[in-house]
């Protein structure tokens, strides 16, 4: 049957080799082998510190997906917020096809409007300042022209900082804002989004102006997989079990 594979939010780490394990094992199983497409919408790493990163995960990660590729089917990659500095040299040794945040394709002739997701939490007004700052031309620069070892230890106070911002912030304001998601819909003129970011999978099934509308939110892969499997008939999330 037809379908079309999205994951997002894997947040690949030396820390977890188990997670890799299964990102490896996955790409290279039949149901991604066999899909008409495969989309990874953003933070597919823990930090990204730049395309010349010459560590072993950035090469492993490359192989699976560029693998993918080769085997006849597109790999689509939106970054998100861990791995925004990514570009586009590792995007061709990786075989991804780099899409915008708010790419809309048209999935078996239902447009769909494709999101990382972090824009939308417009409620969380401390992260949507430092995202608007670190996005800029100037900023990645900066960052990219700094050393390999200078960049890795400036990720891991990132990783710190973020972590304590979650931790000390309500989680109904580190999610989507509702407004925030009908009104990018309504603007892109479609009924069905699919975003991660927020960790919290779910299909949500609403009314957006007299339609039926719908929001699927893909899960992150911190202590398993997770991955939604869109077909002409319907959309499926599932995990995918460690070992």
């Amino acid at each position: 049957m037809s379908h079309t594979l999205f994951i997002a939010d894997l947040h690949l780490d030396d820390s977890r080799p188990q997670i890799t394990e299964l990102f490896e094992h996955y790409l290279a199983g039949d149901e991604v082998r066999s899909a008409d497409a495969l989309y990874i919408l953003g933070d597919l790493v823990e930090a990204w510190i730049g395309d010349d990163d010459d560590a072993e995960l950035p090469r492993r990660i490359a192989n699976a997906t560029h693998a993918v590729r080769k085997a006849g089917v597109p790999v689509y990659f939106m970054i998100g917020n861990r791995d925004f500095l990514l570009g586009e040299d590792y995007a061709r040794r990786a075989g991804f096809e780099l899409l915008d945040d708010g790419t809309m394709h048209t999935l078996y002739g239902r447009p769909t409007l494709l999101m990382h997701g972090d824009v939308l939490c417009t409620d969380d007004l401390a992260y949507q300042t430092v995202r608007k700052q670190v996005r800029t031309p100037e900023w990645k620069a900066h960052i990219l022209s700094m050393p390999l070892e200078a960049r890795r230890a400036f990720a891991a106070k990132a990783r710190a900082d973020s972590k304590a911002h979650t931790g000390s912030t309500m989680e109904s304001i580190m999610d989507v804002n509702v407004d925030a998601v009908a009104g990018t819909m309504r603007q892109a003129g479609v009924t069905r989004l699919i975003h991660g970011h927020t960790h919290r999978p779910a299909i949500h099934r609403f009314d957006l102006d007299g339609q039926p509308a719908e929001r699927i939110v893909l899960g992150d892969w911190y202590e398993q997989g997770s991955v939604l499997s869109v077909t002409p008939d319907h959309a499926q999330l599932r995990g995918l079990a460690v070992g």
